[in-house]
This record gives C-alpha cells, sequence and structure tokens, in this order.
C-alpha cells in the first residue's frame, strides 16, 4: 500500500473552531484526508526504527508504541481503533461514521454543565426519538392510508422532540474538548473514518500529556452522546453533499457498490441515507461499546517524551478502563467475480470514467507488486498513463490509479480514473487505458524505468516520515491493519524486490474483463456510452 492508496482510508475529516471561529486544525477534504506517507527509509533501511519504537501493552490489550524525539517540546499522538464502515451490520451503515461525530460531544465531565440535570433530558430524547423514527417508518409504508390519529401522534412527537432538545442544549458546552486543547498549545485535533479503521489524532506541548490523558481516557470510558439528532441531521447533510449531490461522490459509490456485492466494501462509510435516519443512541452506544474497547485499540506518541514516565501515566489512565468483548469477526468474503460489470450515473457535469479490478490485499506479495504497477501507471508527470491519455494523445483532463481501493484490512480494488478531454468521449479513453495495461502484459518494464519507479518510491517514503504526526499515524495504522507496526520494515523491502516479470505476472493474471467493473458518468441528456465499444478497443 502507497502513500497515495493509504490517504483513501479515511473519511469524515472535521474542522473545530475555537469562539472566534478559526479553525484551529486547517484544511481537509472528504475522503482524502492529509495524512502522511508510509515510512521513512531513513528509519525503515537500517534496524533503528526497530530500535527506537518502544512498544508496551496494558493489561486491557491497548498497544502504546513511542518514539522519542526531542528536537521540539512537542508530541503528535494518533490514537486508531481497528474499526470502520467493514464491521457494521445490514441496516446499520454509517454507524461507525456517526460514532466519530459523537465522540467530540464529550463525556460526562467535558461538555457540560451539568451532567446529573442534563442525563434524564437525553434519556428521553431517546426514547421519543426511537419512537419517532419508528412511526415515521410505518407512516411512510402506508402512505396515504395512514389514519388521522397516526399523523397526529406523529406531529405531538416531533413537537416534544423539539422540547427535550431546547431543554437538553441548556447544559451543552460546544466544543468544549477543541477549546481545551486550543488554550494549552493543541494543533491539530481530527478525526477520520474509514472502512477499516477510526482514527483520532493531536499535537500539543510535551507537558500538556497529562491533560491529554485525561481528555482521552475520560473520551474512551465514558462518551455522551448529546445532540444525537442533530448531529444524525449534520450527517445526512454531509451525505447529501459529497455523495448524492456530488458527481464523483455519486460515481465511487456507485461503482464501489458495483463491484463488492457481498462484502462491506461495496457499503458507503457514510452510510445509505435510510439507515443514517433509522439509527439511534442505543444502536451507537451498542455499537460503541462493541468496537472501541481498549482491546482494539493503538495509541501512537512520536516526539519529546519519557517513555517510562508516558508508560506510567498511560497505565495510570488509560489502565483503569476495561476490556471490552471480544468484537464479532468479519467472515464474509467477497465471491469471485465472474463477469465484467458495467454501470452507469447521469448527472449534470462533465464525463468521467472508473475500471476497478479485484486483488489481494496486504501480505500477499502480488499487493506489493500492485504498488510498483500503480507508480509506473500514474506516478507523476511521465507516468503511462498521463503521458500518453494526457500529453500525447490528450484524450483527458486527468488520469489515476490507487491500488487499494477502497480499503486494505481485506481483498480490494486496483482502480484507474479518468476525466476525458472534450470533444473525446470515456470510451476512447477506456480503450486507451486498456491498451497501456495490455502493454503491462506485453512488454517488460525496462530495467531503467522500473528503477526510475522504486526511487521515486523511496523518495515518497522518505518524505511521509519526516514528522512526528506521520511517524505516529503510520505506527498506530499498521498496529491495527497488518497485525503489527513492524509491517513497515517489511514492506519497502518486499517493494524493492518486484521484477518487470512480476510486473507482467499479476498484469495478465488481474486485468482480466472477467475481473473488471466499470463506471461510467454519463452527462444528463446525452447519449449513453456504457455499451459504446469502439471496433478496434483492446480487450483485457
Amino acid at each position: 500500500m502507497t502513500y497515495r492508496e493509504q490517504e483513501r482510508l479515511n473519511l469524515g475529516c472535521r474542522r473545530f473552531s475555537g469562539a472566534s471561529g478559526r479553525s484551529i486544525i486547517g484544511a481537509c477534504v472528504f475522503i482524502i484526508c492529509g495524512l502522511p506517507s508510509i515510512f521513512n527509509p531513513a528509519y525503515a533501511a537500517t534496524p533503528s526504527l526497530a530500535e527506537r519504537v518502544i512498544e508496551h501493552r496494558l493489561a486491557n490489550g491497548l498497544t502504546v508504541l513511542m518514539v522519542e524525539r526531542h528536537q521540539t517540546p512537542v508530541v503528535s499522538i494518533n490514537i486508531t481503533f481497528a474499526v470502520g464502515g467493514m464491521d457494521e451490520q445490514v441496516g446499520q451503515t454509517g454507524l461507525a461514521h456517526l460514532y466519530e461525530h459523537m465522540a467530540f460531544k464529550g463525556t460526562r465531565v467535558v461538555g457540560t454543565t451539568s451532567y446529573e440535570n442534563e442525563q434524564p433530558i437525553l434519556d428521553e430524547l431517546a426514547r421519543v426519538g426511537t419512537e419517532l423514527d419508528q412511526r415515521q417508518r410505518d407512516l411512510a409504508t402506508k402512505g396515504s392510508g395512514a389514519r388521522a390519529e397516526e399523523r397526529a401522534a406523529i406531529e405531538s412527537l416531533q413537537n416534544r422532540l423539539v422540547e427535550l432538545q431546547t431543554q437538553a442544549s441548556r447544559y451543552v458546552v460546544g466544543n468544549e474538548m477543541a477549546l481545551l486543547y486550543q488554550r494549552h498549545g493543541g494543533v491539530g485535533l481530527n478525526a477520520s473514518t474509514g472502512k477499516d479503521v477510526t482514527r483520532y489524532m493531536i499535537s500539543l506541548p510535551s507537558n500538556r500529556l497529562p491533560l491529554w490523558a485525561a481528555i482521552e481516557s475520560d473520551r474512551m470510558a465514558n462518551p455522551v452522546l448529546r445532540e444525537f439528532y442533530k448531529e444524525r441531521g449534520v450527517v445526512m447533510e454531509e451525505r447529501r453533499l459529497r455523495n448524492e449531490d456530488s458527481p464523483n461522490g455519486l460515481l465511487f459509490e456507485t461503482f464501489t457498490s458495483a463491484a463488492f456485492r457481498a462484502h462491506g466494501y461495496g457499503v458507503p462509510t457514510i452510510g445509505w441515507g435510510s439507515d443514517i435516519l433509522s439509527l439511534t443512541p442505543a444502536a451507537t452506544e451498542a455499537f460503541f461499546k462493541t468496537h472501541y474497547g481498549p482491546n482494539r485499540a493503538t495509541i501512537a506518541l512520536v516526539g519529546d517524551i519519557n517513555p517510562q514516565d508516558t508508560i506510567a501515566l498511560i497505565e495510570q489512565t488509560f489502565g483503569k478502563i476495561p476490556a471490552a468483548p471480544p468484537a464479532p469477526p468479519v467472515v464474509t468474503i467477497e465471491p469471485e467475480q465472474r463477469g465484467e460489470r458495467r454501470v452507469e450515473v447521469e448527472f449534470d457535469a462533465e464525463p468521467a470514467i472508473v475500471i476497478g479490478y479485484h486483488k489481494p490485499t496486504l501480505g500477499d506479495s502480488d499487493d506489493d507488486v500492485f504498488d510498483v504497477i500503480d507508480a509506473v501507471l500514474s506516478d507523476g508527470l511521465t507516468s503511462r498513463l498521463h503521458h500518453k491519455l494526457v500529453r500525447e494523445k490528450r484524450l483527458a483532463v486527468s488520469v489515476g490509479s490507487d491500488a487499494s481501493h477502497p480499503g486494505v484490512r481485506a481483498p480490494n480494488l486496483f482502480v484507474v480514473t479518468a476525466t476525458p478531454l472534450a470533444p473525446h468521449t470515456t470510451a476512447e479513453v477506456e480503450t486507451a487505458i486498456y491498451e497501456e495495461l495490455e502493454r503491462l502484459k506485453r512488454e517488460p518494464v525496462s530495467s531503467q524505468e522500473l528503477e526510475k519507479v522504486l526511487n521515486n518510491l523511496d523518495a515518497d517514503l522518505v518524505r511521509g516520515l519526516r514528522s512526528n504526526g506521520g511517524l505516529a499515524a503510520q505506527l498506530s495504522l499498521y498496529q491495527a491493519v497488518a497485525g503489527g507496526w513492524r509491517y513497515i520494515l517489511t514492506s519497502r523491502d518486499k517493494v524493492a524486490k518486484v521484477t518487470a516479470a512480476d510486473v507482467q505476472r499479476v498484469a495478465t493474471q488481474y486485468f482480466i474483463k472477467s475481473n473488471r467493473t466499470v463506471a461510467i458518468l454519463v452527462k444528463k441528456h446525452t447519449e449513453k456510452t456504457v455499451a459504446a465499444v469502439p471496433a478496434g478497443e483492446v480487450r483485457p
């Protein structure tokens, strides 16, 4: 998994503002969150990283990874839970993402002026909201056949919900967690949810570690789902803006759902709209208790720390949290695809195309080969796809690839995306892409090109872990998705051993029609192109 693929594992980057309204974490975009690269050869190429990472495991299962860097009196911290969209059940999609939102609403201490007075109101809110949701679903099934008293009952519940929300709001201290960090020098407060993991990150002065431990251990042990229905509405609006009203968002949602018929990777991390509106405080709390125990968490700290003191602090705070029961395993395996799947999305936007092929994931030797193929095809202005489609033939405005869509805990997809340059069509672009994939099968990558690609991958990796946050992010990520952070040390060596013959073999095995899913964005009111295949098209 390369730098670019790792960046696509995250969803739902959040922004927090203080009283002035000024953001304290900087910009981020939906789906692609600005996380650093995978590993730094300056460490990974030698035993030094293995020697510098200090690992500690608490009795409750919490894993702590530490690296000392004393250049500045700052520490970057990443908490990664091995839970994401793929862990959700049918009918409850979007729970992981919704809980990430709720985790910033505070605890019994943070975010409230009086939890004692607030709690009974929240309990009644949950009861009324759940009944209202059920009655509204029943009404939708009856339609015009619903009785007047049923509609009156719904209206009464709606009024009661608004009344309770007003009462609860009197005790809410908005953004208190973010403001606490801000007042004590914290920066980069953020979170993300993906198919595989949920992550919380912060950087702060190293002498504020006790504050961080107090806040985050409290959040892990005692979250309070305040402003639940308000935040559920925020998520619904987020879905509308990012998936339903966004041509690229809708295209990728449709594409991924077509590629995965059984596995949870086919479900959007943000959830389906009907599922989001059915989520309840009780279901969200149950999901938290199942998946967010310390035994599913990794904390990585990189910076100006004393490991012995840090361990003592974490034992004192996080060590009090009981382990959660073992989470139910994800047992669904995507069946082998036995024929090309083609879908289209009509939208008032310029055409685009997404092509994907099923492939293995982390730990499989072929996954490392796909990292190299990804770089050969789309890493930089001289890459094959960019050179051929954008510069030489001028068929496309942009073209790129991704070797690990939409996650890495399970077999995933190698994806190629492109936007045609008018008046050229998606069919022309599709043909040109297949020609380049066929070339990978037919012609061995030259030693010069392979050497260049491997050097560029190394250069990307060097840039990746220069920051404390970058190293913390990768240590915690690989501990969660690869069974251990030491995957960082082994992956680079495996990629460096990829040969031209490996590229040919993998391209021949996986880039075939029966293993392919194609999604096309069709400009609304134009002739459909999903079935348009030029006579000279190369069909792998």
